[in-house]
């Protein structure tokens, strides 16, 4: 099954977001290529997961403009799909029913049953397609939210720490697999993440995100080509600066031999 989509484009200008009188997001400027894989990294409260549900429409900004391949945004957008940090599967549903959600409604039944077990099988879950959330590991389930998203056929694939609440090993998993999906899909990623590694290892560009109210801290290239180990040494100088940015000072391996002479 091929898994190519063309990919959207993202622009926001001047971007704030305000929940009464507390300001949370201002003057936000931002450009992710089509088929760019960009980070939003910064503390807990910062505003990550609400910048980006104003990209995929679930909130609206109260300044500036936000669009998805040259288009404002102004309600929930087809384009775009989401993964939260949580699956929300229906629990009375199978997994091929759940997955069966991000498919166009009017296409024949029997068709949209091959289809999800088509992207079940995608995220390496050949053979679970009749069994029910609760029948399946954390991980699993997870991985049927992911096929749920691609089954949309996104140009912007909206990711809300989908591996936060997971064990150490299905996350590293879970990683390696998205960044498979992507890179044969080619569609747009935004990831939301408190993970530098994370955010190392799968993306193109990382958004440090801080202040008050929160606004764009830096924009940082990562180096080399994915998928990448964060063990790498160029990546050591970078991680120590984003962990510097959130308030985590780290010295580098350079720095901890100098510092021991």
């Amino acid at each position: 099954m091929t898994i190519t989509t063309a990919p959207a484009g993202v622009s926001l200008r001047g971007v704030g977001r305000a929940f009464g009188d507390h300001v949370v997001l201002r003057d936000i400027d931002l450009d992710i290529a089509p088929g760019e894989v960009v980070a939003l990294l910064g503390a807990s409260g910062c505003g990550k997961s609400t910048l980006l549900r104003m990209v995929g429409g679930l909130d609206l900004a109260t300044s500036g403009t936000v669009r998805v391949d040259g288009h404002d945004v102004t309600g929930i957008d087809p384009r775009c799909a989401v993964v939260f940090q949580e699956p929300r599967l229906l629990p009375w549903r199978t997994l091929a029913g759940n997955v069966a959600l991000g498919l166009p409604r009017d296409l024949p039944r029997n068709r949209r049953d091959a289809e999800s077990r088509q992207w079940l099988a995608e995220v390496e879950l050949r053979g679970f397609a009749d069994h029910r959330p609760r029948q399946v590991s954390g991980g699993m389930a997870q991985r049927t939210a992911l096929a749920r998203a691609l089954a949309r056929r996104p140009g912007v694939l909206l990711l809300d720490e989908p591996f936060a609440a997971l064990d150490a090993l299905t996350r590293l998993r879970m990683q390696d697999l998205v960044e498979d999906v992507q890179r044969r899909s080619g569609t747009t990623v935004i990831l939301v993440t408190h993970d530098v590694d994370e955010a190392l290892k799968l993306a193109d560009r990382v958004v440090l995100l801080g202040g008050a109210p929160t606004g764009v801290s830096v924009v940082l290239d990562v180096p080399g080509d994915r998928p990448r180990d964060h063990h790498q040494p160029e990546l050591a100088e970078l991680r120590s600066e984003l962990l510097a940015g959130l308030g985590v000072p780290r010295r580098t391996p350079l720095e901890r031999e100098t510092h021991a002479r």
